[in-house]
């Protein structure tokens, strides 16, 4: 149902959250970042390494204080995950908390084995179910609608960016017109590291409608993802509602910007891998198996970071109370030591553990709902656009940037 509530635009219209966050992201300016994680990697799994730096990207000036290491093997990334008494998510209320507020992501137990519960009532796989066929299906048909007669297509400015983003909007009711402003906030939320007072604008405009939305939802019954988390009960107590409208901040960046990147990385690897393509095309059977391996070759977030909370040994390096870590769930996924060929995309390579979502208590809530998204995403593609091939007459696309990795475009042809 579409909400009368209105999302308060920007003061300054002309701002360019995109182009900022770009910059920062290392968009444009890092083409491939795991050449140089694989050289480290062979040195060492954990490295003190100021990585941002070392890939030639702007530092986080967040954390410029604290020392630096860089988690790169696959056992350090799993532990660090796996032992959050150790690895605190604290250190990221400095970063991505100071403008999403107080969420899931920063807190360590008790807090986070408290509130997790309610929202994973809120994502169980039943639910998500539901919303590809409710949500995700219309939004895909109505985005191929558009160029299905056309013969060719841009995959990403066309479609991947916008069908997961076109769910957000769903789910929270928003008011068509009001689309592009709630994008630009989210983007701008993102950008907080290097342009703080966006940053601090959109986090007010957004929680002061979130909290006009869960007070909309609350005691009524939908389908929606506020109306659930504003409902959401476990032995008579509601959700704070500061919890839930960090988490609302999140929203975008963690189920939308995630999908797309996902998405638009493996429309990448099957067109520039036809044979994979055609396997794809003729056996449907085999679209989880691209979904599992895209996410390894290309995370959609390549590293997460925590903090220790005491000395501690990790992969024979000391690491200081207090010290930052960027834990590469990227680079892990691309490990020799547990997949064979490992910078190759291949939709038959024997399944195994990838950390895609993360592992431990803070794995990604979400992870259900983008499997959902991606496969009535692929299915309809391959249903709907025949012969899906490159389109010879533009640039092949390329999978760039730090973290956040994905192209600019996919342009192919069909038919």
């Amino acid at each position: 149902m579409i909400s009368a509530l209105r999302v308060q635009p920007f003061d300054d219209p002309a701002w360019d959250p995109a182009a900022t966050l770009g910059k920062f992201l290392g968009v444009g300016i890092v083409l491939d970042p795991y050449p140089q994680l694989g050289e480290l990697r062979k040195q060492a799994s954990v490295h003190k390494i100021d990585m941002r730096r070392y890939l030639g990207a702007p530092p986080d000036i967040l954390v410029e204080d604290l020392e630096k290491f860089a988690v790169l093997g696959w056992n350090e990334v799993r532990e660090v995950f796996e032992t959050p008494t150790v690895f605190s998510s604290s250190v990221t209320e400095r970063t991505t908390g100071r403008m999403f507020g107080r969420f899931l992501g920063v807190m360590d137990a008790p807090e986070h084995s408290r509130w997790r519960p309610f929202f994973m009532k809120a994502f169980l796989p039943n639910v998500v179910a539901k919303w590809g066929e409710s949500y995700v299906d219309p939004i895909v048909t109505t985005l191929i609608d558009r160029f299905v007669d056309r013969g060719k297509v841009d995959l990403v400015s066309e479609f991947a960016l916008y069908y997961p983003f076109l769910f957000i909007c769903r789910q929270l009711g928003l008011v068509p017109a009001d689309e592009e402003t709630y994008h630009k906030m989210t983007l701008a939320l993102l950008c907080v590291s290097i342009d703080p007072p966006h940053a601090e604008e959109a986090k007010v405009k957004l929680g002061n409608y979130y909290r006009a939305r869960i007070d909309e939802c609350r005691g009524k019954e939908g389908d929606d993802i506020i109306t659930r988390l504003a409902n959401a009960e476990i032995d008579g107590e509601y959700l704070p509602v500061e919890i839930i409208v960090s988490f609302l901040r999140l929203l975008l960046s963690a189920a939308s910007d995630t999908t797309y990147r996902t998405t638009s990385n493996l429309f990448t690897a099957l067109l520039t891998n036809p044979e994979q393509l055609d396997a794809l095309r003729k056996d449907r059977s085999l679209v989880p198996a691209a979904i599992e391996e895209v996410l390894r070759w290309e995370a959609p977030v390549t590293f997460i970071q925590r903090n220790a909370s005491r000395d501690c040994t990790l992969g024979g390096v000391e690491i200081p109370n207090g010290a930052l870590l960027d834990v590469w769930n990227g680079a892990a996924n691309r490990d020799p030591a547990r997949y064979p060929q490992p910078d190759r995309f291949d939709l038959f390579r024997k399944r195994d553990r990838h950390f895609a979502f993360s592992t431990g208590p803070h794995v990604c809530l979400g992870q259900h709902l983008a499997r959902v998204e991606m496969t009535r995403a692929v299915n309809a593609v391959l249903d709907r656009l025949p012969n899906l091939r490159l389109d010879p007459d533009q640039p092949p696309p390329q999978v760039v940037g730090i973290n956040g990795r994905a192209p600019f475009a996919v342009h192919a042809c069909f038919g």
